[in-house]
């Protein structure tokens, strides 16, 4: 059988993935980079010692299925964090070394993408769409909050215009703070999910949108006065519901801007239940497409499925 490998290195996971060439995931293997308890996020120079340490034992766990002739034909991977002349981080560098490393040991083809774009292909691939060439994206992580146009060329690259960002905070970064208040493990997304999953009660915050720019630092501190007086469940679903709130702002000024209505939601904060039920309930006249949850989480997935239609094995329907 002939694998396609997607890698990413990125500021939380390290990732790899095999996609046989009919487009069937055959393995997804990750390793969550470690951060004490308490604090709020890694030093690159930290992130790097892990990555390099997690490859290893991360392309052992692949090793069985690359036995009786199986064979890796072409390499995809992350190589900085969106597709701009100036984006760099050095996370990233780990994976870039590996896929070049192994194409030019296995005389293989290696394709580069970005961490953006990687999460969009993931989120193609599962979600089932947007398969028209542009369409609108936002990108929910811990370092992330872009409302973007995104055009796809021939060479299955996007070319991605930011429509709007956040003046503050990210809003993977709003989670995580709220969540490390609450005595809860870093990245505190899934913990978080669990603990507002607990009620259908809720704190009430502002939530804010001007002009295609969110903030999440006034909704963060209003919640965080709820800590000795409220339960944790509500705080965590109130952080929550804040988000959806500004989100279903930010996209309807969006159509405001454009007739798109086709729209991609990426990036781990577009994983939580809570979040996808308001904006799917809020914003019926929208075409949203959901990644997977499991693909929405930093991955290798959407590397894999670029290096299959960069090499031309794969096809968009």
């Amino acid at each position: 059988m002939r694998f396609y490998l997607g890698i990413d290195t990125s500021n939380y996971t390290t990732s790899l993935c095999l996609m046989s060439d009919t487009g069937e995931l055959a393995a997804d293997v990750r390793q969550v980079l470690s951060v004490a308890q308490g604090e709020r996020g890694l030093r690159q120079s930290e992130a790097v010692f892990q990555h390099i340490r997690n490859l290893p034992v991360l392309t052992k766990q692949l090793q069985p299925f690359l036995t009786n002739g199986n064979e890796i034909v072409a390499v995809g991977v992350s190589a900085k964090p969106r597709p701009q002349p100036d984006s760099y981080m050095p996370v990233f560098l780990p994976g870039y070394g590996l896929a070049l490393s192994l194409a030019n040991l296995g005389n293989i083809p290696y394709y580069e993408l970005t961490h953006q774009e990687n999460h969009i292909w993931s989120g193609i691939k599962t979600a089932g769409g947007p398969v028209v060439n542009r369409f609108l994206a936002i990108h929910l992580s811990g370092g992330t909050t872009e409302l973007c146009s995104v055009f796809r060329d021939e060479q299955f690259r996007f070319s991605i215009k930011v429509l709007g960002g956040t003046t503050d905070l990210h809003a993977g970064q709003f989670v995580d703070r709220i969540g490390v208040a609450l005595g809860l493990p870093f990245p505190a997304g899934k913990h978080l999910e669990k603990l507002a999953l607990q009620t259908t009660s809720q704190v009430t915050v502002p939530s804010f949108h001007r002009e295609g720019e969110v903030s999440f630092s006034g909704p963060m501190t209003a919640l965080l006065r709820h800590i000795d007086t409220a339960s944790p469940s509500e705080i965590a679903r109130g952080c929550f519901t804040a988000i959806s709130r500004s989100l279903v702002k930010w996209i309807r000024w969006a159509g405001e801007q454009t007739e798109c209505r086709d729209l991609l939601i990426v990036g781990g904060v577009a994983s939580n239940s809570i979040i996808r039920e308001h904006l799917l309930e809020k914003m019926p006249e929208w075409n949203i497409f959901f990644a997977e949850p499991s693909f929405s989480t930093d991955n290798a997935y959407g590397a894999a499925f670029y290096a299959g239609l960069a090499h031309g094995s794969f096809h968009l329907d």
